[in-house]
């Protein structure tokens, strides 16, 4: 799961060929699998609809897909889904799907669908991605992997817009919430507020009123009917964990398997989560310091007390004076910030992370700008993928927002307490988020979940992880009566990441059903 965009308040054939399994990803075909599994009253004809594979090029939307997509052992194909499912007769909208088909399909289990989270995440993405990995493990061999792209999400149509390339690249400049003065409270709700009717504009109140996880899961039901599968096998990564226990919650007989690995927790209100969460990136931020400490070239010295210092002194200056980038963009405070808190997702960025300090020391930022322009979505041509515009919108509308300025302004420090190397000097800020001034209601909210009838389900859970911090896996394990798995490590989510242990585990459950032992541990290797 992703922070949110105020800094101090609140994403990876063997055997048979497409022709012998009787496809062929250039020329298309067309396949009818549902109606599977129990069909609800009035959707009938979606459950049980033809998809249409095809070669995947032109589904991509950003540089990136385009290269993934290219490969001729991908199909995809759209699925359609109403807008509102009170008005199943209405609008009809698209979601994106991608399959790497099973390789032995003798022994064919189903589809696995996977969600990488983001909000905003696309799975066809990340299924492309991973791809090569998952071919010769037996996920490969007998699963079709699938993934998707959520409604409004990449290549599902329509996909929600709120800003323009141009309108990014200037907000990113505006170090919105830094300033806390009246004057500067007032500036960055003005800006909240034209970002709300950007969206509205662009992707009309329509969409954004039908964008939550709510029926997201209810898409994913018709999915799982359209290919075939009586019940679902789903793999979910960080806030596809909260779309795993809503599918859980709303159709909890219709699950086959599911591993739900970075867990969110349903039950935690926004304001916890949120502090729990600026926690999480300070024990990574600690993590990253201790290491880097005992290098001759770390850019925050040897002292590992004075580290935080350290870095406010070389970002906070950054506020007034914004470093220069190599292709001609400012780094600002903000993409300091987000570049960084982008490496500590993963120690593997850590040197990375380093560099990049050492870079800001001197006055430049294509490092730390390069950090934050993946975790924005930026390519370098410009352009940027829908993923934050998502982001925002689901958030928005799958929780109440914050309306009171003192909440607000009490919700900001604790967050630097709790997270004090992105504390930016200057006092609480009381300024409202986006959310407060949203042009439709929500329709979520934090609860227990209760999933009568579920099968046992597997939830991962990582020691450090710095964005769904441990405790919450646990929680989930325990609401869903699951199994849970612990992986000793600094990063987030773990499952098919090249954990040998994690890996065995998730694949055994996966393909066999069978559970990983009570009080499960995998360690990295050493």
């Amino acid at each position: 799961m992703k922070r949110g965009r105020r800094l101090s308040v609140g994403l990876v054939l063997a055997g048979v060929s497409l022709s012998a399994l009787g496809c062929s990803s250039a020329t298309g075909h067309t396949t009818q699998h549902g109606p599977a599994g129990p069909v609800p009253t009035g959707l009938e004809r979606f459950y049980g609809q033809n998809l249409s594979w095809t070669g995947c090029s032109s589904f991509a939307t950003t540089p990136r897909d385009k290269k993934a997509y290219a490969d001729p052992g991908l199909q995809c194909a759209y699925v359609n889904v109403p807008l509102d499912y009170a008005n199943p007769n209405g609008r009809v909208i698209k979601i994106g799907l991608l399959r790497r088909p099973a390789s032995d399909q003798e022994h064919r289990i189903g589809s696995l669908v996977i969600n990488p989270g983001g909000p905003g995440g696309s799975g066809m993405s990340t299924a492309a991605s991973l791809a090569d990995q998952i071919a010769n493990n037996d996920i490969g061999r007998r699963f079709d992997f699938v993934g998707f792209d959520p409604r409004g999400v990449g290549s599902s149509e329509p996909q929600v817009v709120c800003r323009t390339p141009a309108e990014r690249d200037a907000e990113r400049l505006m170090n919105l919430n830094v300033d806390s003065s009246p004057a500067g409270v007032e500036r960055t709700e003005n800006q909240e507020k034209a970002d709300d009717q950007g969206c509205v504009d662009r992707t009309g109140k329509d969409v954004l009123a039908n964008i939550g996880t709510r029926e997201v899961v209810r898409d994913m039901d018709i999915m799982r009917s359209a290919l075939g599968d009586e019940k679902l096998t789903y793999l979910g990564y960080s806030y596809g964990t909260r779309i795993g226990s809503s599918y859980a919650e709303a159709f909890p007989r219709n699950v086959r398997a599911m591993i739900l690995d970075g867990a969110v927790d349903p039950a935690q209100d926004p304001i916890s989560q949120l502090i729990d969460q600026g926690r999480g990136f300070q024990k990574a931020f600690d993590a990253f310091v201790a290491w880097c400490a005992t290098r001759p070239d770390c850019a925050l010295g040897p002292d590992t007390a004075q580290a935080v210092s350290k870095y406010q002194g070389l970002v906070r200056p950054l506020i007034n004076r914004p470093a220069t980038v190599a292709d001609g963009r400012k780094m600002s405070y903000t993409d300091a910030t987000i570049g960084t808190v982008q490496a500590l997702y993963l120690s593997d960025l850590w040197p990375t992370l380093n560099r990049g300090l050492q870079e800001v020391a001197q006055g430049q930022g294509d490092t730390l700008m390069r950090l934050a322009d993946v975790y924005y979505g930026r390519s370098q041509d410009g352009t940027y993928s829908t993923e934050m515009d998502v982001f925002q919108s689901v958030l928005c509308v799958d929780n109440p927002p914050i309306k009171d300025r003192n909440v607000a302004r009490d919700v900001d420090a604790q967050y630097r307490k709790v997270a004090p190397f992105l504390d930016t000097g200057q006092p609480p800020s009381p300024a409202l988020d986006n959310c407060a001034f949203w042009a439709v209601p929500p329709t979520g909210g934090p609860h227990v979940p209760q999933a009568p009838g579920l099968p046992t389900v597997v939830v991962i859970s990582t020691t450090q992880d710095p964005a769904t911090p441990y405790q919450a896996g646990v929680n989930l394990a325990n609401d869903l009566k699951g199994r849970l798995l612990t992986y000793e490590g600094t990063q987030h989510t773990a499952f098919l990441q090249g954990d040998s242990c994690v890996d065995r585990a998730g694949i055994s459950y996966l393909t066999d059903l069978r559970l990983p032992a009570e009080g499960t541990r995998c360690k990295p290797a050493s």
